[in-house]
């Protein structure tokens, strides 16, 4: 059975602040239902990529505070459903460097991973489950989300 989504689904919604971009992360953290998976974030310095992710962590029950991880890389967060590593490659100065961090432990197909400025590990990430884009809209922003695979596929449909 192919890992391609149905439709190729996609969705846009208009986050008119901070709180619906939490809430966001938090939707996509429940509708992922505990699976494993990864998300691909995108979008410009200050665009939300963080915030969304807080509302993610937020769902799996972590209260504390969530930082982009623009120096380290990675932070991880052993949650008690699942663990979940939030990447920041803003800084990444040559994807090969992922090779030497252990990238590939990482993504074990048991964890979630989050992964803000995916662009800059090209050729080293695996496909990511879905795809979020946040761009300034007005005074909000939109969240373009699309689906790469089943499991995106149904985050998606769960939104709707």
């Amino acid at each position: 059975m192919s890992d391609m989504p149905a439709n190729n689904e996609q969705l846009s919604l208009f986050l008119h602040n901070e709180l619906d971009t939490v809430a966001l992360g938090q939707k996509i953290g429940a509708a992922l239902q505990g699976s494993a998976g990864v998300i691909f974030l995108s979008g410009t310095l200050g665009a939300g990529k963080t915030t969304f992710t807080r509302g993610v962590l937020k769902h799996y029950g972590h209260s504390g505070a969530v930082k982009s991880p623009t120096y380290t890389l990675v932070e991880p967060y052993r949650l008690a459903e699942r663990d979940i590593y939030h990447f920041d490659l803003y800084r990444l100065a040559d994807p090969e460097e992922l090779e030497y961090m252990g990238i590939r432990e990482y993504f074990d197909g048991q964890a979630l991973c989050i992964v803000e400025w995916p662009d800059q590990g090209q050729g080293f990430l695996p496909k990511a489950d879905l795809v979020i884009n946040l761009l300034p809209s007005g005074e909000g922003r939109e969240a373009q989300l699309m689906a790469n695979t089943r499991v995106g596929s149904a985050v998606i449909q769960q939104l709707n």
